[in-house]
């Protein structure tokens, strides 16, 4: 067996292998991606739209590519003027949000608070919803515990097949109110069968979202800050256009005809890739290694050090990559990023924990200057740089970092999947050859060496 395995892995890495020139010559764009860092458009969406670059149109009428500040949009809306308003009247803002992606408009006072309602009272598990999360709490790996409940309740359902959008809104709706519950009492069992008490706290009906799932995890009550920088978090994630991975994915599995529950694991799987859920995991990481290389937090001639060593891959993991640094989208700034260490700062100073934070933002200033120098690339920090220090700062465990994103990602998801039925159009890009003899001859097996 192993040498068929190895010479299965050798052809294939011989075989599989393209060379860039003929990427070049046949104009290929991989990962979907232009030359220029922009995005190959594909598809039409009215959800989510994610800005980085301004196209600036020349006098012979051809458009330039800039760099620009950081954009995100909600179905039109600036997500940071809709963020920081719901804030600043005090209001927890994810049930809004999820209707807004949902529907295409902001709700009326009344229809916010059936909103509420309906999301509230799709809190709960069945008896047979319950058994379904007790078996599948023997998973160590939270994202692969999520995918399997998601799957395994679809058995719970009457007619999970239907792609009529009133059913399917109400299949998405009910996903994301249980997510939390889901996340939360999947890492709950996972900490009972590693030895610690069983606590299964059922959600207060007097609590917002935000504030239950911390409930659910910590077994007590947050304060008001805590649950509004959760929130916030929840806001931030919940969507971001329809060419990221996970809802692209979740975008191709419905354009087949697939139901909600196969098409938001599909989503759930591609959030499981550490290049696309796992970045904030992956900074915390980084950052914890830079700590056991550094004394002097404020030495910035030690962090320029440090991460140069990480570029060269003689530390870190060997990757040659600063987590948290740049974006496949944003080139100068990460709006995401800016709301997170605007309210990071908040609850660090509250919290006597600045002098963390502040490390944090030296190592984002030392990384865009060395990866310009290097590069020529502008980066800046994004939403996963700041992300894991804020839920470390919250107590909150890394195996939970990954299922929360999901547990916000699920309404863009959601919006996305109802969205591409609406459009009834399958998926289906195209591929070229990369064999230079594209048609070859059949050998009979008794000639072949």
């Amino acid at each position: 067996m192993e040498n068929i395995l190895q010479k299965i892995e050798d052809l294939a890495l011989s075989h599989d292998y393209v060379p860039p020139e003929m990427i070049k010559e046949k104009n290929i764009k991989l990962g979907l991606r232009n030359t220029d860092g922009s995005g190959v458009v594909v598809g039409i969406t009215a959800k989510g739209m994610v800005v980085g670059y301004d196209k600036i149109m020349q006098p012979d009428g051809n458009y330039i590519v800039q760099p620009a500040d950081g954009r995100l949009y909600y179905c039109g809306y600036d997500v940071a003027e809709l963020v920081r308003n719901i804030q600043n009247e005090g209001r927890f803002g994810f049930n809004e949000v999820t209707y807004l992606l949902l529907a295409g408009e902001l709700p009326a006072a009344n229809d916010l608070e059936s909103f509420d309602n309906a999301i509230a009272e799709r809190r709960t598990f069945t008896r047979t919803e319950r058994s379904i999360l007790m078996a599948e709490g023997v998973n160590y790996n939270q994202m692969y515990a999520l995918h399997s409940v998601v799957s395994h309740l679809s058995r719970c359902d009457r007619n999970p097949d239907s792609t009529d959008i009133r059913y399917v809104s109400k299949q998405c709706i009910n996903l994301i109110a249980k997510f939390p519950l889901i996340v939360a009492y999947n890492y709950n069992v996972l900490r009972f069968r590693k030895g610690s008490d069983l606590s299964i706290l059922k959600p207060d009906p007097e609590l917002s979202g935000s504030e239950n799932f911390l409930y659910m995890i910590r077994g007590k009550r947050p304060t008001k800050q805590e649950a509004m920088l959760f929130d916030l978090a929840l806001m931030l994630h919940a969507e971001h256009g329809g060419g990221n991975n996970s809802t692209f994915t979740v975008r191709t599995v419905s354009s087949s005809g697939a139901n909600t529950y196969m098409a938001i694991c599909a989503g759930i799987a591609s959030l499981s890739g550490h290049l696309h859920g796992g970045a904030n995991e992956s900074v915390m990481k980084m950052m914890k290694d830079l700590k056991n290389h550094i004394s002097n937090w404020e030495d910035e001639d030690a962090i320029r050090s440090y991460l140069v060593d990480v570029m060269e891959k003689r530390t870190g993991d060997g990757s040659g990559k600063i987590y948290g640094m740049g974006h496949a989208v944003y080139t100068l700034s990460d709006p995401r990023a800016i709301l997170f260490r605007e309210k990071a700062e908040e609850y660090a100073r509250a919290h006597k924990n600045l002098k963390e934070l502040y490390l944090f933002d030296r190592v984002a200033k030392v990384a865009a200057e060395l990866v310009k120098e290097r590069k020529g690339t502008l980066v800046s920090p994004n939403v996963d740089f700041y992300s894991g220090l804020i839920y470390k700062m919250m107590g909150i465990p890394m195996e939970l970092y990954t299922p929360i994103f999901a547990m916000a990602r699920v309404v863009g998801w959601s919006a996305h999947r109802i969205e591409q039925i609406v459009q009834a159009k399958i998926i289906r890009p195209a591929y070229v050859s990369s064999l230079y003899d594209e048609y070859r001859e059949y050998q009979p097996l008794n000639e072949r060496m």
